[in-house]
């Protein structure tokens, strides 16, 4: 089944373009059913990217998926038009009152500061506030999931004195989770950030189940013990190349970051990337959507109960 998004937002082509099955809005209308109802707000500076790298891995699926787009209004995006911005996205006002499967909140690139100095953070403890008890399953990305963490739980994020940069290892560490059926034993994952999540400071909160691990790249998923509320460090929606644009844009802005580890053959920039986790990514996704989205979801959305 497709993914439903407005008609002419730019991700349509890029969707078409690789057999993504992709319904625009006026063909939606025209079926007798009700699709899973996805909120995305996105935080991520490249919007358009972010959308199509979400809406590639949220339309890999047998359930149709209806996208809602949202960004926050106290941060104005800097990286995208504001025509772009007025045409598709929505803010939390238009939305408050609506009852969503699931909801996407992204990473966004202000790890380095304090939550509480982040120009939008009371607007996102609201939104996140809100999720509770208007959305059945929400999916933290990166410093999206370490809000999460110190929002609903008061777990702290750490500096990690380096930036994090590369596709690493990773395992399951809790029994047989339906977040990773049909998982290998070692699954990459791309990361970009300098602040983690102390494994044992997320295993001390009951609440929580660590689901996945690695050596190098630390905790990469936990979740509430009903799914409500599930929190990933990477990011496998990445595009192939995304790691090496953030690497020529810091380079050329002066900064010494180092090559993206376990990405480029032999470590060498000039050399195509190898692309280790598109598998495990569209998994993931599936995998929530169907698990913790469609099976448990109710009907009628305005019977929500709150996640704890």
């Amino acid at each position: 089944m497709p993914i439903k998004i407005p008609d002419k937002l730019p991700a349509r082509k890029v969707l078409e373009g690789e057999n993504i099955f992709v319904m625009t809005e006026h063909r939606a209308r025209t079926q007798d059913m009700r699709p899973l109802r996805i909120l995305l707000l996105n935080l991520m500076p490249t919007k358009i990217a972010t959308e199509t790298q979400l809406s590639r891995l949220l339309g890999n699926t047998p359930l149709q998926v209806e996208l809602t787009l949202m960004q926050v209004q106290s941060h104005v995006a800097k990286n995208t038009s504001p025509e772009h911005m007025l045409a598709f996205y929505k803010t939390f006002p238009d939305v408050k009152d609506e009852n969503f499967d699931g909801m996407v909140i992204t990473g966004a690139p202000v790890e380095n500061l304090p939550f509480e100095e982040v120009e939008y953070w009371d607007e996102l403890c609201m939104i996140m506030e809100w999720s509770k008890r208007h959305v059945h399953s929400t999916f933290h990305i990166c410093w999206g999931a370490q809000a999460g963490l110190y929002y609903h739980f008061g777990i702290e994020k750490k500096d990690l004195g380096r930036k994090l940069f590369g596709v690493y290892p990773h395992r399951v560490i809790y029994r047989n989770p339906v977040l990773f059926r049909g998982f290998d034993d070692v699954f990459y994952v791309p990361h970009s950030r300098y602040t983690t999540v102390d494994i044992e400071d997320m295993r001390k909160e009951r609440r929580l189940k660590v689901l996945a691990a690695s050596d190098e790249a630390g905790v990469y998923a936990a979740m509430t013990k009903n799914g409500r509320q599930i929190f990933i460090s990477g990011h496998s929606e990445y595009d192939p190349d995304t790691l090496k644009s953030e690497y020529l844009r810091d380079r050329a802005a002066g900064m010494d970051t180092p090559v993206p580890e376990n990405y480029f053959p032999d470590d060498d920039p000039e050399k195509d990337p190898i692309v280790r986790w598109r598998g495990h990514a569209n998994l993931l996704y599936s995998n929530w959507l169907n698990y913790f989205v469609y099976q448990t979801t109710p009907y009628d959305l305005t019977t929500l109960e709150a996640a704890n």
